[in-house]
């Protein structure tokens, strides 16, 4: 295994982030190979090399790969919320060892959202280069007519530039829970709108709800059902569960 700066290797050993792994290096609380190093920039190899933190060897961790079926009214963080509003932490606490969201979902989406410690592959996933494809089921207002799916299809222009060109198709409709403004104020009432399934390649801050807006037709609901082919199938909101090595293959599949 090839050298690896000493705080990335704490950090992937679940010891906290690589903050708190650099104040443990600076304390002068961790060894390699018996001697105290104070340095961030120092290097080890976990193949060849004793690394210690207070006297304890620091374990190579296994990795790990999850998903979750994400409910909405959290936010996808690794870290605390100042406001004090729940986050998809909560779902993963019994899961041994330290493991992060790859990407994000906004906090009132629902869906798929992978897990892991491993960061070389949390960024084949969200790097723009792999052009995973993540597919969206929206709720929208109204019913988009066929020259407004043409529109999401060859791509639409966005605050921040054209989007690419995305699958869309019309797979039904349905009554959920919307705000609708009123004179005192936003109430939830229900309302029926068509359902739009979206797949897309990039992962732009609410791409998705932005393009549905803007093509006339703001999004009332909206889940993550699949990244590649891994479908988040039947698993229960707030659930978890781990992924194996096909499982894994799957997310960088074309979905047909």
């Amino acid at each position: 295994m090839a050298e690896e700066r000493l705080q990335k290797i704490l950090a992937r050993a679940g010891l906290g982030s690589r903050r708190k792994c650099e104040d443990l290096i600076a304390a002068g609380r961790v060894t390699v190979n018996g001697v105290t190093v104070t340095e961030p920039g120092c290097r080890a190899d976990m193949d060849t090399d004793a690394v210690c933190v207070d006297g304890a060897p620091v374990r190579r961790e296994a990795r790990m790969y999850l998903m979750l079926n994400k409910p909405a009214g959290c936010l996808t963080t690794a870290g605390g919320d100042p406001e004090g509003r729940g986050t998809v932490m909560q779902f993963v606490a019994h899961i041994p060892g330290r493991v992060f969201p790859v990407g994000r979902l906004d906090y009132d989406t629902e869906g798929l959202l992978l897990f892991t410690n491993d960061g070389e592959f949390a960024q084949k996933v969200i790097h723009p280069s792999h052009e995973t494809i993540k597919t969206y089921e929206a709720v929208v207002r109204g019913r988009p007519s066929p020259q407004a799916m043409d529109m999401l299809r060859r791509g639409v222009m966005l605050d921040d530039g054209p989007t690419r060109p995305a699958a869309a198709r019309i797979t039904g409709e349905r009554t959920v829970s919307a705000p609708v403004k009123q004179r005192g104020g936003p109430v939830e009432e229900l309302v029926r709108g068509a359902v739009v399934e979206l797949r897309v390649h990039e992962g732009r801050k609410r791409m998705v709800k932005r393009m549905l807006r803007k093509v006339g037709h703001p999004v009332l609901f909206l889940r993550r059902t699949a990244i590649g082919k891994l479908h988040i199938g039947n698993l229960p909101l707030g659930e978890t569960q781990i992924l194996g090595e096909s499982e894994r293959a799957l997310i960088f599949e074309n979905p047909e």
